[in-house]
């Protein structure tokens, strides 16, 4: 991959960067130059540093995780999960479970990431969220609304932190084409799907120099 954006020398953590699109902003970061960490129980991506494994889920084991880092330029929090089925067959357990993968990791991330970067000359967060969580397709209940939770969780979290100068957005992809949704959509018409590497590229210059201003914003990668 190639940039013209350089954050050479700074301090990025990046969650969920073994999964489909963790792996291409793992792989962009890289390329500007970024120190990339990643919590992870596996191998990290190539180019990336170790962080402690951490349940994103759990309080105690994310604040130990951001402790336990340097000073961070920027904080991104691909940590997700999706379901689907009708309103009525949904239960409390499902919707609980996509509101902890969905919107409690990235409010706990969130909030760490903010208390390392207040006071420290700025910085920038990026949650991923889904279009869905605008649109709140049929079929999503529990899915679209944690989802909508993250997108009111980054305006909330840019409207407090702008005087500290930490820049918070999110981004909102379509159907990501990764491997496995090919799989279980082999028929789908993916012209609209959104890549790994587009929403990677909106995520680097959200988080760059080249970003003085914008935050509080929900950025749609695909069609």
């Amino acid at each position: 991959m190639t940039t013209t954006i350089s954050l050479a020398g700074k301090n990025v953590l990046v969650t969920g960067a073994t999964g489909g699109l963790g792996g291409a902003v793992v792989d962009a970061f890289v390329a500007a130059g970024a120190v990339v960490y990643v919590p992870s129980r596996r191998a990290v991506p190539v180019g990336a540093k170790a962080a402690p494994a951490t349940d994103v889920t759990n309080e105690s084991e994310v604040v130990a995780l951001f402790a336990a880092l340097p000073a961070l330029w920027a904080s991104v929090h691909v940590v997700g999960g999706f379901t689907m089925g009708p309103l009525l067959d949904t239960t409390l357990h499902d919707v609980n479970k996509q509101l902890d993968i969905n919107f409690v990791s990235a409010f706990l991330c969130t909030r760490e990431a903010a208390r390392k970067m207040i006071g420290s000359g700025g910085g920038r967060i990026v949650n991923v969220a889904s279009h869905a969580g605008e649109t709140a397709p049929a079929q999503m209940a529990a899915y679209a609304s944690s989802k909508a939770a993250v997108i009111a969780l980054s305006r909330s979290a840019a409207n407090e932190l702008r005087t500290a100068r930490v820049l918070v957005n999110a981004v909102a992809p379509t159907v990501i084409d990764t491997p496995a949704n090919r799989a279980a959509m082999p028929n789908a018409d993916r012209a609209l799907w959104a890549s790994p590497q587009s929403i990677a590229s909106s995520i680097v210059w959200l988080c760059s120099t080249e970003n003085e201003s914008v935050s509080g914003s929900v950025v749609t990668v695909g069609g």
